[in-house]
């Protein structure tokens, strides 16, 4: 069975779709083919656009593939996924107050930082420097691996 995933963030441009990009990484590392990862934000600001070329950089130096073009959470997003993963407290609530969370949804929405013990945000890079965009791509290894441990524990 296909296990499918949203991340997301504000812009998706930033985190959202490095987050999709490294969990899609560390899923294959581990022989796991039957998962579908896409990324989303909250925010329409970014529609079209490519990631942020500092996200960019960061995947290019760790030798993660990306290629994103950024999109809005959609209604049906709710009944497609079976993960919905905020990065932050602020996407978690704006995809708990979406109409399509209450319109039938059987995705699980969560906070992504809640599959790790500190239950900690993703901070937006977006203002800072690479620094700040190394220390997203750090934290989303350590949460993707979180993730497909508690999902492959509830697949199997």
């Amino acid at each position: 069975m296909t296990i499918s995933v949203l991340i997301v963030c504000l812009g998706n441009i930033c985190r959202s779709p490095m987050g999709e990009a490294v969990l899609r990484n560390e899923a294959l590392k581990r022989g796991i083919t039957d998962i579908h990862i896409d990324s989303a934000g909250t925010a329409a600001a970014h529609i079209g656009d490519d990631p942020d070329e500092r996200t960019i950089e960061v995947c290019g130096m760790k030798g993660v593939p990306i290629s994103h073009s950024a999109r809005q959470v959609r209604a049906s997003d709710f009944t497609s996924f079976d993960y919905i993963l905020a990065a932050d407290g602020s996407n978690l609530r704006a995809l708990e107050r979406h109409v399509g969370h209450s319109k039938g949804s059987k995705a699980t929405v969560r906070l992504w930082g809640s599959y790790l013990p500190d239950n900690k945000p993703i901070q937006d890079p977006y203002y800072g420097g690479l620094d700040g965009f190394t220390e997203v791509y750090e934290q989303c290894v350590k949460l993707s691996n979180a993730f497909l441990d508690e999902v492959a524990g509830k697949e199997s």
